[in-house]
């Protein structure tokens, strides 16, 4: 029989695997559906732009006051309205719901965070494990149950979008411009055609409803575990501003800075993929139809290798995944600058985000668990400047996107990862030398003194 915390792990997941499949399937269409004066990618921009500002104060104050479950419904309430937004999309449509969205982000996905932080410790405790080993099997498997809605998501849009009856050829004239061989900032054809009105709105119709879906299964399933810890911290409130500057209080950890390339780099790897391959790769050569297909691969080895790098990081260790995400990456990098796509190579299409998505496993499971086992006891702050750094990359990547040559966007992307190889190894190697003591531990050596655990809260864990 599972446990109680294994059991609010899968419906966590479930949740965000529904929520996702609609907004994931939304974000790699983005670039191409709404591809006039790069609306659709400035609407990215600014759900990013928006969470890196929510990053700020939000997520201490609606976990502390909500409790995580209730963070999380609000936060996909937030990712709802988006999907209302592109019934109609238009700059009075798309940037609001975006700005909304982007607000209700960082709240989600810090309350996620810090949930299966809580849940993996408490299951360490009663099975007398480390702490470190169940967190990383437990997001693990989110990771693994989540991802996979890059799978249903876009199968759903490439179904939907191949009843379009103006699919056309790709005329030779256009191939010569696919991929790095052009600039690749206007992408004019067939192939970019926005499909007939009806379509789309039956796709986005179906987004709406397996968001909705997500709120209702953790309004209803999702435990509670941190509600004891909310009323005392709403019964003794603390000051606005204590509340407010707890993320950048967190910035005063060196480690914490040192891991701000690594950060980034997910912003920036997740961007390229979502809004440069579909785009000068996949959309020109192929057709906006074929979107879907070639992401439910990426979806799909993303979810897999999310699930086995969980359970693999207790025996080889994050380093090791981190410099075999790297390799990969960089390898595909090196790949795309020189490839030049064509409908005659259609596997090497999916060959592609299947390597990018075992790497973005890496990236998206073994940071999450790192974040986690570093600040233990500032898990909101921590997670919040985690969501705000690695939006920082996705809002630089879609601003250059507009106006920069693949071939520069490529070279950027590059940069940040030979940086991300440099400075992550000296917190990883910290952290060999000096283990960061586990929650449940009775005393926490912090790193610029020491806080009894007795003084301690779940639910207050940034040091006011």
């Amino acid at each position: 029989m599972i446990s109680r915390n294994f059991k609010n792990v899968l419906v966590v997941s479930i949740g965000f695997l529904s929520l996702f499949t609609a907004y994931g399937g939304l974000q790699s269409l983005q670039s191409s559906l709404n591809a006039e004066d790069g609306m659709g990618v400035t609407s990215l921009s600014v759900i990013y732009g928006s969470i890196i500002v929510s990053s700020m104060f939000l997520p201490p104050i609606m976990i502390k006051n909500l409790g995580c479950k209730w963070t999380i419904v609000v936060g996909m309430a937030c990712y709802v309205s988006y999907s209302f937004g592109n019934l109609l999309p238009g700059w009075g449509t798309l940037i609001p719901t975006s700005v909304i969205l982007g607000l209700g982000g960082s709240p989600l996905w810090s309350a996620k965070c810090t949930y299966l932080t809580i849940s993996g410790n408490k299951q360490a405790a009663k099975e007398g494990k480390r702490g470190s080993d169940i967190i990383n099997q437990y997001f693990g498997i989110f990771f693994f149950i989540f991802q996979s809605s890059a799978v249903w998501g876009n199968l759903m849009s490439s179904l939907i979008f191949g009843q379009d009856a103006n699919i056309e050829d790709i005329p030779e004239d256009q191939l010569r411009t696919c991929g790095a061989a052009d600039c690749g900032l206007v992408v004019n054809s067939s192939s970019t055609t926005r499909p007939e009105k009806k379509l789309v709105w039956t796709l986005v119709g179906c987004y709406i409803g397996v968001g909705v879906l997500a709120m209702i299964i953790v309004g209803v399933f999702l435990d509670n575990i941190d509600r004891e810890q909310t009323s005392q911290f709403r019964g003794r409130r603390e000051p606005f501003f204590h509340t407010f500057l707890a993320t950048f209080r967190l910035l005063k950890d060196w480690r914490l800075v040192t891991l701000i390339p690594l950060t980034m780099y997910s912003g920036f790897e997740q961007s390229f993929l979502a809004g440069e391959y579909t785009k000068n790769y996949v959309t020109c050569a192929l057709g906006i139809h074929f979107v879907g297909y070639v992401m439910m691969c990426f979806g799909a080895a993303n979810s897999l290798s999310s699930f086995l790098f969980g359970r693999l990081a207790r025996y080889t260790g994050r380093a090791a995944l981190f410099f075999l995400a790297a390799l990969i990456n960089f390898s595909c990098i090196i790949a795309l600058l020189f490839w030049r796509p064509h409908p005659k190579n259609l596997p090497i299409f999916f060959v592609f985000p299947a390597l990018w998505g075992m790497a973005d496993a890496v990236w998206q499971t073994q940071t999450n668990a790192l974040y986690g086992v570093l600040f233990p006891k500032d898990k909101e702050a921590a997670f919040a400047n985690y969501r705000m750094w690695e939006s920082l990359g996705f809002v630089i990547a879609f601003a250059y996107s507009t106006f920069l040559c693949l071939e520069y966007k490529l070279y950027i992307l590059l940069a940040v990862l030979l940086l991300t190889i440099i400075t992550y190894p000296i917190v990883e190697y910290y952290e060999h030398k000096n283990p960061t003591p586990p929650i449940e531990q009775a005393t926490h050596q912090h790193h610029n003194g020491t806080i009894k655990g007795e003084e301690f809260n779940i639910i207050s864990q940034t040091q006011l």
